[in-house]
């Protein structure tokens, strides 16, 4: 193919200054333009939210779960309520994502509904909090499985588990700079690892519950539990964590085929499933493994493996590994659609909306999030990390949400090809309401840590976005980061894309 050189200038959404920069970039002579690609199927979408859900947490949180609660038979419950809640907040983002079909998620349901500030907020915790705080979990959890079987009886060295997290967060990042498709066959075999591991956790431990005839675990399974409302919203963000993931395939809505039929189907499809699968596997974990000893293991799936695999025990820290890089590769593969699009529309640096214009990804995002992610590695303690991220990024579910009902009032002919019933969102937000307010007083460090950082974004708004007359070092240094990020990786501004009305 012949190539020919063009000139692009890019007007920055932030100021009244045309940046001029040059992006001198090569194009194809043929009109092809730079922007995304639809090329993900019905398949893709649920290998999406499949691979983004059987991540790490099924294989992390039931110790949480059942330490905040203390009870078996309320860890079992919190775990189905889980999976309800997930089910019913789906539904609402069926709505959400055919109503108002652009990528990124929460970020552009809340800026179609109450505006750019509050989306900017999102967008600014998102960035700072829960997407890295995600990655970073996801990169320890692998690490941590991969070096448990070489120390099983001693503390894991915790400058390896973050130096083998951070090799697999960048390995993975540059996978998914190279190429869209690809990534996706790769995270299609991850699904069906992942699916495997959980089933051998499944058939393997109901099978020793039924051929050892030991129930003592399932006996008087709600006897000590705790009734502290707060404690048990506490369990409600570690079962949470591990259904996370039911809503990203949204941020990926212009790259999805058909997205009015292939995003509800997804969901519809991948939901249910997930459920029943993580109600069975803590019935199976419960089955081989006291409450005592969930607290005690370190890796919760090797435990169980080494009791009930003998020889065959090292199958499953590998699956377990390979399900937390599968679902590290899907989530840094979303995420990044966030950042994108909020750099598009001018509440992140313009450079961040570049795409790479050979492969056609956004590989200044994915790097930028790279890095955060990297810093959030400065903690070894998931447990920490789940509670910290999960506060906020439930509130922010719960405003999405609330703009669902607020464009039903606000906006009553607005086109929804598909529209759920009304008590639907309404009951979503009360529960969303109850879990971002009760933990307060359990939690408070990581809660307020999270308030802490959602109002620093509203200075960073102010001067970001508001403030226009921005000094003139400001907006040279700016075109030239602008223009070296540009040579660096290729990338060019999206052509022929709608911002919001």
């Amino acid at each position: 193919m012949s190539l020919k050189r063009r000139d692009d200038y890019v007007k920055s959404p932030t100021s009244d200054t045309m940046l001029m920069t040059p992006v001198s970039e090569t194009l194809p002579e043929n009109d092809e333009k730079v922007r995304m690609k639809k090329q993900l199927g019905l398949l893709e979408g649920v290998a999406i939210i499949l691979g983004i859900i059987f991540g790490s947490g099924i294989f992390v949180s039931p110790k949480g779960v059942i330490e905040a609660v203390n009870s078996v038979g309320t860890s079992l419950v919190v775990w189905a309520l889980c999976g309800v809640l997930s089910m019913i907040g789906a539904l609402c983002y069926a709505e959400l994502g055919t109503s108002i079909p652009k990528s990124g998620g929460d970020y552009a349901y809340i800026y179609e509904a109450f505006g750019p500030l509050l989306a900017f907020l999102y967008l600014w915790d998102a960035m700072l909090i829960f997407v890295p705080t995600t990655n970073a979990i996801m990169g320890l959890t692998f690490a941590k499985y991969v070096i448990q079987p070489f120390f099983p009886d001693c503390e894991l060295p915790d400058v390896s588990v973050r130096c083998i997290a951070a090799v697999v967060i960048c390995f993975f990042t540059f996978m998914n700079c190279y190429d869209v498709k690809l990534t996706s066959n790769i995270q299609n075999s991850f699904m069906f690892g992942k699916i495997a591991a959980l089933v051998i956790i499944i058939i393997t431990g109901i099978g020793y519950l039924f051929i050892n005839d030991d129930t003592s675990n399932f006996t008087n399974s709600f006897e000590g539990g705790t009734t502290d409302p707060g404690k048990i919203a506490v369990a409600f963000y570690s079962g949470i964590f591990s259904y996370s993931g039911w809503n990203y395939l949204n941020f990926m809505t212009e790259e999805l085929k058909n997205p009015y039929v292939n995003l509800p189907r997804a969901i519809y499809i991948s939901l249910p499933l997930v459920t029943l699968i993580y109600v069975l596997a803590n019935i199976a974990y419960l089955a081989v493994l006291s409450p005592a000893e969930m607290f005690a293991s370190n890796a919760i799936a090797v435990t169980f493996g080494n009791r009930v695999l003998g020889i065959f025990a090292w199958i499953m820290p590998l699956m377990v590994a390979m399900s937390a890089l599968g679902g590290l590769s899907v989530h840094i593969m979303t995420s990044s659609r966030m950042c994108f699009v909020g750099a598009r529309y001018g509440h992140f640096p313009t450079m961040l909306s570049h795409i790479n214009i050979n492969r056609f990804t956004p590989t200044p995002s994915l790097v930028f999030l790279n890095i955060l992610s990297l810093i959030m590695l400065c903690t070894s303690d998931i447990y920490l990390l789940i509670t910290y991220s999960s506060f906020v990024e439930s509130f922010f579910i719960m405003l999405s949400v609330s703009g669902l009902l607020w464009l039903r009032y606000k906006k009553p002919d607005m086109h929804r090809p598909i529209k759920v019933s009304i008590w639907i969102p309404v009951l979503f937000v009360i529960i969303c309401i109850f879990l971002v307010v009760l933990p307060v007083y359990v939690a408070p460090l990581e809660v307020g840590m999270g308030i802490v950082i959602t109002l620093t974004g509203v200075p960073a708004y102010c001067c970001g976005v508001l403030w226009n007359k921005k000094p003139a070092w400001f907006t040279n240094s700016l075109e030239s980061l602008t223009f070296a990020v540009q040579k660096l990786f290729m990338s060019a501004k999206e052509e022929g894309v709608e911002g919001f009305d």
